[in-house]
């Protein structure tokens, strides 16, 4: 298992982004878009995948704002909130957005992909992943539960 980007070093012969040039990147992408989910998202989009999928697996970004980057769209107040305090980094483990009876939804990025699943701790009820999965997730617990 490989460590967090930020505790990785970059070497520019393998190709990989410098840490510090994403991290100067990561500001420059927050100067500009001035706290504007939506343009912060734009900006990510013209990124090639590789300093992409390095943002969205590091402590620079928030799991929010990889979120919205995946899903574009705000989820509830208290989903909000927790993504933000957690660092993109911790969608490796995922991170409990919603709670329905007994069972949590969590988000969670793999391989670079979103991915949402329901589950009671145990057992996996039902994974969606994608750019549809937030929307299939509330599609299922609605219907379902």
């Amino acid at each position: 298992m490989h460590p967090p980007v930020a505790a990785r070093s970059y070497s520019e012969e393998s190709g990989m982004v410098d840490y510090t040039e994403l991290a100067e990147l990561a500001d420059t992408l927050f100067e500009a878009s001035d706290d504007d989910d939506e343009l912060l998202a734009e900006m990510l989009d013209t990124l090639d995948a590789e300093t992409l999928n390095a943002l969205i697996s590091s402590d620079l970004l928030n799991a929010y704002q990889v979120f919205y980057y995946f899903f574009r769209e705000t989820p509830d107040d208290l989903a909000r909130e927790r993504l933000q305090l957690h660092a993109a980094s911790d969608l490796a483990r995922g991170i409990i957005i919603k709670e329905v009876d007994i069972y949590e939804a969590v988000f969670l990025v793999e391989k670079g992909e979103p991915v949402l699943i329901l589950t009671d701790g145990d057992t996996t009820l039902a994974r969606f992943a994608g750019p549809e999965a937030y929307e299939r997730i509330g599609i299922y617990i609605e219907e379902s539960l």
